[in-house]
């Protein structure tokens, strides 16, 4: 094919248009080289993402937390919470705490 049938065609001319040269030049800038291309983007839109499902979970969290707290309020819940929690006795009792020895 030489270069004067290769003018010719229809998709060269189209082409070969200077502004549909520029448009491409543009997009191509537009979409792999400026500061706020697709990728960059992309980028943020997976962080947006992911902080969110970060915040669905610590939601979770402080009204777990909440919830106990509201049953703390009783003061047998309280002392259970302890005794289970933080191994605390009463004064006229004694804890024994047993661990298992997994070594064979």
């Amino acid at each position: 094919m030489r270069l004067k049938e290769l003018r010719r065609k229809r998709w060269f001319m189209i082409i070969s248009n200077k502004y549909v040269l520029l448009l491409l030049i543009f997009a191509f800038w537009m979409f792999f080289l400026d500061s706020n291309s697709w990728f960059i983007h992309h980028e943020l839109d997976e962080e947006i993402d992911e902080l969110e499902t970060n915040k669905e979970y610590y939601q979770k969290e402080i009204a777990k937390d909440k919830s106990t707290i509201e049953k703390l309020n009783d003061s047998f819940e309280m002392e259970n919470f302890a005794r289970q929690q933080y191994y605390m006795k009463r004064a006229d009792e004694d804890i024994f705490i047993i661990q298992y020895d997994t070594i064979d």
